[in-house]
């Protein structure tokens, strides 16, 4: 054995404990309710917390202008279409400062595919706006914040974290 595996089967090891212990902790049965919320779309459509019950839902926090925000939606878009009518639920915050127009443009050329709603200060009271963008709360059908990534989320996260939640 060469004196680099030497030194990394120890690495992998520890980070593959610290990754399930991560995913153990992000299903614990007594994770916090998640506020209610009430916004509206880019379509002006009302939108709150009680229409996702029953489903998981990725509330994701992001940003036009941010890089890995935008590396991210297309992987949001392709797991979006294949789940949810097993229910999936994605709703998109966005934390810019520009109008919910230019927001709705840019989700249009990117062809999002789910919700999109303009963060407001109420929800920053309720949901402490996040220390980094992009960063993703994951809240079960009854209503449990069940996960919090901060950073970009793979499509395999996604998918993970939804089988492992839903119904």
């Amino acid at each position: 054995m060469t004196k680099f595996s030497k030194f990394l089967i120890p690495i992998i090891l520890v980070l593959f404990v610290w990754a399930n212990a991560d995913c153990a902790r992000a299903m614990k049965e007594d994770s916090p309710m998640a506020p209610n919320f009430s916004l509206k779309d880019l379509s002006g459509n009302e939108v709150s917390l009680s229409d996702f019950e029953g489903k998981v839902l990725f509330l994701n926090f992001w940003a036009t202008w941010c890089p890995p925000c935008r590396a991210e939606i297309p992987d949001f878009i392709e797991v979006y279409d294949k789940y949810k009518d097993m229910g999936l639920a994605i709703l998109g915050i966005s934390v810019d400062q520009m109008s919910a127009k230019r927001v709705g443009e840019f989700a249009e050329r990117l062809k999002m595919n789910y919700p999109v709603a303009m963060a407001t200060r109420k929800l920053f009271q309720d949901y402490p706006a996040p220390g980094a963008i992009p960063t993703t709360l994951v809240i079960d059908g009854s209503g449990k914040i069940r996960h919090k990534k901060v950073g970009m989320m793979s499509k395999q996260e996604l998918i993970d974290l939804f089988l492992k939640l839903k119904n």
